[in-house]
C-alpha cells in the first residue's frame, strides 16, 4: 500500500447543472456585456447608482488605458482605481478559457494584455489616473489613491492569465509592477515606510508569490501587513506633504473617516476587532491568512482567528452579506444588523469568499466552508440577475420601492438590479468568483482532501485518482461520490457536514456507516482502487431565528431551507409584506419549480396576514382591539433570485 503525502490536485471540471448554467452565463452574456461598457458601447443607465457618486453612463475605463498608452488623448475618467475594472474582466475572461475555450474572447484579451503593457511606464509603474493627469503626486496620497489596490487587481489578472494560457507578457506586467513597489516601499532609506489605504495589494503579492516561487513577493506582502498601523499618523503626514486642502483630496469625503476605518490607527497584532470599510477588512484579512500559511506569522494568525470570529459571530447576516451601513460601507458594531438600511455590498460578500477559501487551507474545520456555501448561493449571487446584464451593489434583506423613493436614508438600496455603476467595482468581482468555483471545492492537507462543497464536478488528482461527485444540489441533498484510485494509494477524504444539516445517512460501498464528525467534517479512509460513497444530508424546512441580541430580528424568523435562504416578494404575495406571521413550527411545503427564475425550488409557509386598518382610522388605538387576520400561504423563493421579476417589496425576516 503506497501512501499518498500531499495529492495535488489538476484539474476540476463542474458538471453541477445550476453553476454551469452561471459560468456559461459569464461567458456568452457577462463578459461581452461588462466589454461593451468598459468601451463605453453599452447603451446603459447608471442614474439610480446607489452611491449617487454622479457620474454619467461612460465607463471610460478602456479609453483610460489607451490615453496613457498614447494611443488616444484626453483626461483620465473615472475615480482613480477605475482601471481596476478592466483587470476584474480581464481575471474572470482568464478562468472562463479554463472551461469554455473561446478564440474570439482570447484575441480581445492578448489585444489587451498588449495595451496594458503598452500603458505600463517603463519603471513597472501603472495607474492610469497619476500617468494621464497627476504623474508629481504617484504614492504622494496613498489613503486615496488605490494605486497599491489598482496594481494588486491587476496582479491578481497577470497570475490568473498566466496560469490558464501561458502568457508570458501577462506574468511579466504583474512583476515589473510588483518590481516597481519593492523599489519604492520598505524601511530602507530613501522608501516609502507606508501602505495603501484600501487593502489588496497584499492578497495578490501572495498569489504572485505562489505563481514564481519568488519569495521577495512574499516578503512584500509580509512587510505592507507588519507595517499598517506602525505610524497611525502616516496618512494625515502625507496629506499634508501633499498639500492640506479638500481639494487636492483624490475622492471627496475620503480624510474624514477614521484610522480605524482604514484599519491603520495601530498595528493588525493589537487590533481586537474589524472596523471600517467591510472590503478593505475582508482582502486584508484574506492577505493576512496568505501570508500566515506561508510564514507561519502567528500574530498574523490571531488576528485572523479574531476577525472570523467577530464578522461570523456577530457582525454576517443570515445570507453572508456584510457591512452595515451605507456610510463609508463600514461594519458598525456587533448585533447590529439592520434589514432594510442593510449594505451588503457585493464586494464584500465576494471577499469574504476569499477569505474562508484561505482559512480552510489553515484549519480543517467546516465553519470556514459553511460560510463559503452561505456566500455563493446567497450573499455573493444576489449581486447578479437572472440574465447577467443587471447588478446589484448593496443587498438589502428587506426593501420596498415606495421606501427607496421616498426616505432618503433608504436611497442606497434598490428594488431592481442596476445596468451598472459608477463605482462599478461588484460587477466583475463577481463574475471572476463564478468564472473560478472550480477552485473553491476541494482543500488539499498532507495526505487529506477535503470535499467541502457540494457543487457536482469531476475532479483529477495525481497518479490518476479522480473523484467525481453528482448531485442535484443545492435542491437535493443526495451526494454521490466515485472514486477512482489505480494506485491504491493511502489517503483520507474528507467530506463537510454542514451545520445546517442535523442529521445525515453514509454509506460506503453499500455499507451503511457511522462516522463522528469532526470540526464539521467526516474522514474516510480510502486504500482501494475505487470506492463509492453516498451521503444524505437533512434537507428539511427550517424556521429560524437570529440571536436575541440582534434587536432588529427581535421577534422575527427566517425560512432556510439547505443553504438557501428564502424571500418573501410581493410578486408571489399581497403586500404589504410586514402583515404576515409566521409561527415557530409552521407548516412548510417545498417543491422545485422548473419554470420560475430558471428553476428555483419555492417553499410555501403557513401564515397569518393582518387585514390593515383603513386609511382613515386612527393613528394610534388601544392595543387591547382585535385585529382581524386571516390563514394564507406565504410563498418564498431563495434570496438570491429577487427582484427578478416586477418590482415590489421583499422581507428575509418576517414577524413571528
Amino acid at each position: 500500500m503506497q501512501v499518498y503525502t500531499t495529492p495535488k490536485l489538476n484539474k476540476v471540471k463542474v458538471t453541477s447543472d445550476f453553476w454551469k448554467r452561471y459560468r456559461e452565463l459569464v461567458v456568452k452574456e457577462v463578459l461581452p456585456y461588462q466589454w461593451k461598457v468598459m468601451n463605453d458601447e453599452a447603451d446603459i443607465s447608471i442614474s439610480e447608482d446607489p452611491q449617487n457618486n454622479g457620474q454619467d453612463k461612460n465607463s471610460h475605463a478602456i479609453a483610460n488605458l489607451k490615453i496613457a498608452a498614447g494611443q488616444m488623448k484626453g483626461h483620465h475618467y473615472g475615480f482613480p482605481f477605475q482601471d481596476t475594472d478592466v483587470y476584474k474582466w480581464l481575471e474572470a475572461a482568464a478562468y472562463s478559457f479554463g472551461y469554455h475555450p473561446n478564440p474570439d474572447l482570447k484575441k480581445i484579451t492578448d489585444n489587451l494584455i498588449d495595451l496594458i503593457a503598452d500603458a505600463q511606464d517603463d519603471d513597472g509603474y501603472l495607474s492610469t489616473y497619476f500617468q494621464i493627469d497627476a504623474p508629481e503626486r504617484k504614492f504622494k496620497r496613498l489613503q486615496q489613491s488605490h494605486e497599491l489596490y489598482t496594481m494588486g487587481h491587476y496582479i491578481e489578472a497577470g497570475v490568473a492569465y498566466h496560469h490558464e494560457t501561458g502568457n508570458e507578457k501577462a506574468l511579466d506586467i504583474a512583476k515589473r509592477m510588483a518590481d516597481c513597489i519593492d523599489r519604492n516601499f520598505g524601511l530602507e532609506e530613501g522608501k516609502i515606510p507606508g501602505y495603501d489605504g484600501h487593502p489588496e495589494i497584499e492578497l495578490a503579492l501572495s498569489r504572485l508569490y505562489e505563481e514564481t516561487g519568488e519569495k521577495r513577493y512574499l516578503d512584500l506582502a509580509h512587510y505592507f501587513l507588519n507595517q499598517r498601523g506602525q505610524d497611525p499618523a502616516f496618512f494625515e503626514k502625507q496629506i499634508q506633504a501633499d498639500g492640506d486642502s479638500p481639494d487636492r483630496d483624490l475622492i471627496p469625503g475620503m480624510r474624514d473617516f477614521t484610522r480605524e476605518y482604514y484599519l491603520a490607527a495601530e498595528p493588525i497584532k493589537d487590533q481586537k476587532v474589524p472596523h471600517g470599510h467591510a472590503v478593505r477588512v475582508v482582502y486584508l484579512c484574506t492577505g493576512m491568512a496568505y501570508v500566515a500559511r506561508y510564514t507561519g506569522d502567528k500574530d498574523l494568525l490571531a488576528a485572523c482567528d479574531r476577525f472570523w470570529n467577530d464578522i461570523v459571530k456577530r457582525q454576517m447576516y443570515i445570507t453572508g452579506n456584510i457591512g452595515q451601513t451605507t456610510t463609508g460601507e463600514a461594519f458598525t458594531y456587533d448585533y447590529d444588523l439592520p434589514n432594510d438600511t442593510d449594505y451588503g455590498e457585493t464586494c464584500a460578500s465576494v471577499g469574504m469568499s476569499f477569505f474562508a477559501r484561505q482559512m480552510l487551507n489553515i484549519h480543517a474545520k467546516g465553519e470556514y466552508a459553511d460560510v463559503l456555501e452561505k456566500e455563493l448561493f446567497n450573499g455573493a449571487l444576489s449581486g447578479m440577475a437572472l440574465d447577467g446584464k443587471h447588478f446589484f451593489y448593496v443587498n438589502p434583506l428587506e426593501a420596498d420601492p415606495v421606501a427607496s423613493k421616498g426616505n432618503p436614508g433608504k436611497s442606497h438600496v434598490l428594488t431592481h438590479r442596476a445596468d451598472w455603476f459608477g463605482c462599478a467595482c461588484c460587477p466583475a468581482n463577481l463574475a471572476r468568483l463564478i468564472a473560478s468555483v472550480d477552485e473553491y471545492l476541494y482543500t488539499v492537507n498532507g495526505d487529506t482532501i477535503l470535499s467541502h462543497q457540494f457543487i457536482s464536478n469531476d475532479a483529477e488528482f495525481d497518479d490518476g485518482l479522480k473523484i467525481s461527485q453528482t448531485n442535484h444540489f443545492p435542491w437535493s441533498g443526495d451526494i454521490h461520490y466515485e472514486i477512482a484510485n489505480p494506485d491504491a494509494k493511502s489517503f483520507k477524504l474528507g467530506i463537510r457536514i454542514p451545520s445546517w444539516s442535523a442529521n445525515f445517512d453514509l454509506t460506503v460501498d453499500g455499507k451503511s456507516t457511522t462516522l463522528p464528525v469532526e470540526d464539521g467534517f467526516i474522514y474516510i479512509d480510502v486504500d482501494a482502487k475505487s470506492l463509492t460513497i453516498d451521503l444524505k444530508l437533512d434537507m428539511d424546512v427550517k424556521i429560524m431565528r437570529a440571536s436575541n441580541r440582534v434587536s432588529d430580528d427581535f421577534g422575527k424568523v427566517a425560512v432556510q431551507r439547505g443553504p438557501i435562504v428564502y424571500a418573501a416578494e410581493e410578486a408571489d404575495n399581497q403586500a404589504p409584506l410586514a402583515s404576515y406571521e409566521v409561527a415557530t413550527d409552521a407548516k412548510t411545503d417545498y417543491h422545485f419549480d422548473e419554470k420560475l427564475l430558471d428553476g428555483v425550488g419555492v417553499v410555501k409557509v403557513a401564515a397569518q396576514r393582518q387585514k390593515l386598518d383603513s386609511k382613515d382610522a386612527p393613528l394610534y388605538v388601544d392595543a387591547s382591539q382585535p385585529v382581524e387576520s386571516e390563514s394564507v400561504d406565504l410563498k418564498m423563493v431563495p434570496y438570491y433570485a429577487w427582484a427578478n421579476r416586477e418590482n415590489g417589496q421583499m422581507r428575509v425576516w418576517l414577524n413571528k
